[in-house]
């Protein structure tokens, strides 16, 4: 990743309620000169959803893996190029 970028990933155990079903809290962000490009969270009161450019749209939560593999792939597709593994 390039300085101007930023992926940030926070991940918390929380317990179980109608508002966090899987017990988890998440946040996941790619951030480029300073604004949200991507990100995938579970604000309070709001479920999983996703952000992209400005705009949010539900996200059909299956696990934290499959969350994260969503996200890189958002990443990749976003710059345009594969994202390094290291």
């Amino acid at each position: 990743m390039k300085g101007d970028e930023i992926v940030e990933v926070k991940i918390w155990q929380v317990p179980r309620s109608g508002d966090k079903p899987h017990g988890v809290k998440v946040s996941v962000v790619y951030i480029r000169n300073g604004k949200r490009i991507i990100g995938y969270d579970n604000a309070e009161g709001r479920g999983y959803h996703r952000h992209e450019s400005g705009r949010e749209e539900a996200y059909r939560f299956v696990d934290i893996w499959k969350m994260l593999d969503d996200f890189k792939k958002d990443v990749k597709r976003i710059r345009g190029r594969e994202w390094d593994e290291d």
